[in-house]
């Protein structure tokens, strides 16, 4: 996948929903009685990055401070969701041990993984800090595990939303109608190949999750060397 060209592209389809009222407002994200969890395996960007991060959510906080602004605590890279959100999961429903055994079965150890931030994308739903991956490493820790996990019983929906393959942080989600939409866009726009920092991650962690990864609700479960 060329992932520039696959950003700019969904950069600009979105954006022209946006401009035209066509977004996606998430009614459930202050909802006291979400019960939507999963176990999702993630990579925590540098707190150099999360603040660089920070900076850009603060100018769209004072145009509208509305809208959902993702914290440094929940900014994370999916590496795969191995079970996506959904009502009524619970943690006490799997081992997590035996998930455990299989990401460990599929882990590139020195996997020398670079990830830069350079730039926003968008979906109808939220704004994206673009993430770009200078090896395939990711990707093949990502393979090993659809791989190894599709010859198990283990309950699982990798793959089931789509497959990812990208290296993308999203950071804001709309939670209300957009106000001062034209300055909120153009905000946007002049980050658009903003240069938030690289990073090189040392581990990978299993978490336990609710939709937003709200360090309130978030449960470790391992913490994988790479």
């Amino acid at each position: 996948m060329n992932l520039k060209e696959h950003y700019n592209n969904l950069y600009t389809e979105s954006i022209k929903k946006i401009i035209h009222d066509n977004y996606q407002i998430d009614d459930l994200i202050d909802a006291s009685l979400d019960q939507r969890f999963g176990i999702t395996l993630l990579i925590r960007p540098s707190i150099e990055i999360k603040n660089e991060i920070q900076k850009f959510l603060n100018q769209l906080k004072l145009i509208d401070p509305n809208q959902y602004y993702y914290k440094n605590s929940d900014i994370h890279i999916t590496v795969m969701s191995i079970i996506s959100c959904y009502e009524g999961f619970k943690l006490e429903n799997i081992n997590p041990s035996e998930y455990i055994k299989i990401i460990k079965e599929s882990i590139i150890t020195n996997s020398n993984i670079k990830i830069k931030f350079k730039g926003i994308t968008a979906s109808p739903s939220c704004i994206m800090i673009q993430g770009f991956m200078t090896n395939e490493s990711l990707n093949i820790i990502r393979n090993n595990l659809r791989e190894n996990f599709k010859n198990t019983t283990l309950e699982q929906s990798i793959d089931k939303r789509y497959s990812i393959q990208t290296a993308h942080s999203t950071v804001v989600r709309f939670k209300k109608k957009l106000n001062k939409k034209s300055n909120f866009l153009k905000t946007i726009e002049s980050f658009k190949d903003y240069n938030f920092g690289s990073f090189s991650p040392k581990n990978i962690e299993l978490v336990y999750n609710d939709w937003y990864q709200k360090e309130k609700h978030v449960k470790k479960l391992f913490k994988f060397n790479i």
